[in-house]
């Protein structure tokens, strides 16, 4: 519900008045994230500080799932963000959320990922830097997912599975707002639903507002992607060339038009490295290959450049602290959970 560029958040106009309406004042805020009272009426703030606001909220709340729960739905329609808009007057459920995940490049710093199968469809929440964010943010965006359903139908939408990394408080007030079971210490935080309400219309939907709306966000995630960092345009080529083998710095810098002593230095500028930059793609590629059950682990070794198996095996154990077989069947468990548990 915010707008993220180049580690610049901007906070909607909504967001201090829905906590007012909370009884949560904006400078007690500001008191308890130890930030200058100026970052009230400041357009943007960083995601240090982003992060210390949702923390002090947290905090000042007191249950995690409370303060989910009522910031969800006491936040008006009228005063979402374009980003937000664009969603809420799309076609119908499904285009809501592939358009959030879209624009949410343009959001917070995290980042969804949506896997349809079977009856159900999942919608996965990752973070865009290494340490993720207050665990209420997380609550937060997934209670606001299922929210934008039930305004845009205009149904009471009923999820079939959450599962949250972290604890999140009361545990029956969630089950009784997402209308399902909610399940915390998860691998990651996912909002998993029921794939036929994604075809249900918007009630919502206003064509002639997306036709404004469309072409202006997709200007300016176009001017983001092409803004983006050295080091995000470094992993992007590594991914690329990962199937040839290991991504040698010379091809890379040559690519981007530089001596490999200048890419080095401007990464380390960015406080990283070519090195690390090489094992988050490794990571975050192997995370992507292994969620395609149709990889076996033998080609996902290939496509990740390297000779062996048991070379990928030992990786992948000091990334995930498990094995790749073992790691895809965790990822599984929930659509078996699915298709046994009673709903």
């Amino acid at each position: 519900m915010s707008s993220y560029t180049s580690d610049r958040i901007k906070l909607p106009p909504g967001f201090w008045a829905a906590l007012h309406q909370l009884g949560i004042a904006a400078q007690d805020i500001a008191r308890k994230a130890r930030l200058p009272h100026t970052m009230i009426t400041s357009p943007t703030v960083t995601t240090d500080q982003y992060f210390a606001i949702w923390q002090a909220y947290s905090d000042l709340i007191g249950d995690t799932a409370q303060g989910i729960i009522k910031l969800a739905t006491v936040f008006e329609t009228a005063k979402y963000p374009p980003t937000v808009l664009a969603t809420y007057h799309a076609r119908d459920y499904r285009d809501a959320l592939n358009r959030m995940a879209r624009y949410k490049q343009l959001c917070p710093p995290e980042h969804l990922r949506i896997t349809e199968q079977g009856e159900f469809a999942a919608i996965e929440l990752g973070w865009l830097q290494e340490h993720p964010g207050p665990p209420l943010l997380a609550g937060i965006t997934l209670a606001f997912l299922l929210e934008l359903g039930r305004r845009g139908t205009g149904q009471p939408l009923t999820a079939r599975l959450v599962e949250f990394s972290h604890a999140m408080g009361d545990r029956q007030a969630l089950e009784a707002y997402f209308g399902c079971s909610v399940r915390m210490g998860a691998e990651c935080s996912r909002l998993i639903l029921h794939r036929s309400d994604l075809d249900r219309p918007f009630v919502s939907f206003n064509e002639e507002l997306l036709d404004i709306l469309t072409p202006v966000l997709d200007r300016s995630l176009d001017d983001l992607q092409g803004g983006r960092s050295l080091s995000e345009n470094v992993k992007r080529l590594i991914q690329r060339s990962l199937p040839e083998g290991r991504p040698d710095i010379q091809v890379v810098a040559k690519e981007l038009g530089m001596s490999d002593r200048t890419l080095q230095r401007r990464l380390h500028d960015e406080n990283t490295s070519f090195k690390h930059l090489l094992t988050q793609a490794k990571r975050e590629q192997a995370r992507a290959y292994l969620a395609d059950p149709s990889l076996d682990i033998k080609e996902v070794a290939f496509l990740l450049g390297y000779e062996d198996q048991n070379s990928f095996y030992r990786a992948f154990r000091l990334w995930e602290g498990d094995t790749p077989s073992n790691w895809r069947v965790k990822q599984e468990g929930w659509r078996r959970v699915l298709v046994t548990e009673p709903y």
